[in-house]
């Protein structure tokens, strides 16, 4: 199979994240795979650094590349659009966000042009049925990661660094402060997480949480808010916590990390990333969808 990935990110965040795995483990297992992405964005790069089949995303280049390949898969808005345009073979694209999707008539032909959707949870997959997009055409594809050989060990607690204001870091520090436990910002929950017990992710919208499944997978116990497809990573106090957006539930959330709960939690969230949510799920899970698209 030949597919030709599209992802115009400015940051590494937690979709490009999966694009670069997706992007290995389909080359991993035999298929050709080419990456076109921002020139000027950490995507690229990494992709540089890992010899992985790569190219600066262009205009002229999306309408010449796409004819030698079988699909096309746009990995954001942008080159969603680009690909609805100039792509010359079944157009692929990813849904990893919860934002409100827009109806405008240019909106409708972008979203139209589109053989078959992969939604990064059931929620998300339920916000483009609502406004319209038949189900038939929705795969629900969940993030994958790579499980660590061992589970993390450590003290710490932490909460993600992020400017976002819709991302929950003051909610957070508020709620440390009122627990009485010691927060640690981390810029890079891969390097961090090692380190640490408990991992406590907040946001006001989220379409699954790449950066919880870090943490699970690393088996740190991990408060999350309840809201848009965390829960379907989460079961409430067996394999994490689930808070609502208040201070004073997160700070109880808090207080119950004690060192053998954490152990508890982490271990059975561990399993659940291992049963569910690895790069080789998602890999195939995506596989199959493109499978029916050729068909």
């Amino acid at each position: 199979m030949r597919i030709l990935h599209l992802d115009s990110g400015r940051e590494m965040r937690g979709g490009q994240w999966q694009v670069l795995r997706l992007h290995q483990a389909l080359i991993a297992a035999g298929h050709e795979s080419l990456l076109l992405a921002r020139e000027d964005g950490p995507l690229l790069r990494m992709a540089e650094q890992r010899s992985l089949p790569c190219q600066p995303l262009r205009v002229l280049r999306v309408a010449h590349q796409s004819r030698r390949f079988d699909l096309v898969h746009a990995h954001d808005s942008r080159s969603h659009t680009w690909a609805a345009l100039f792509s010359r073979v079944p157009l692929i694209v990813s849904r990893r966000v919860a934002f409100p999707i827009r109806t405008s008539a240019g909106s409708r032909w972008k979203y139209r042009r589109v053989s078959r959707f992969l939604a990064v949870s059931k929620f998300v997959a339920g916000e483009l049925v609502a406004v319209g997009i038949d189900q038939n055409r929705i795969d629900i594809v969940y993030d994958g990661v790579e499980v660590p050989a061992n589970p993390s060990t450590g003290e710490t607690i932490l909460t993600p660094y992020t400017l976002d204001p819709a991302k929950g870091l003051a909610l957070a520090e508020e709620a440390a402060v009122l627990a009485g436990l010691p927060l640690v910002q981390s810029k890079n929950l891969e390097q961090d997480l090692p380190h640490c017990r408990a991992l406590v992710y907040l946001t006001q919208s989220e379409g699954l949480g790449s950066g919880i499944l870090l943490g699970m997978a690393s088996g740190v116990a991990v408060i999350a808010s309840r809201v848009g497809g965390i829960p379907e990573l989460i079961e409430d106090g067996v394999t994490g916590i689930l808070v609502q957006n208040e201070a004073n539930l997160v700070a109880t959330a808090m207080r119950r990390l004690d060192p053998a709960f954490c152990q508890k939690l982490g271990q059975a969230a561990r399993e659940a990333v291992v049963n569910r949510f690895t790069v080789s799920h998602m890999a195939n899970a995506t596989l199959a969808a493109y499978r029916k698209v050729l068909a």
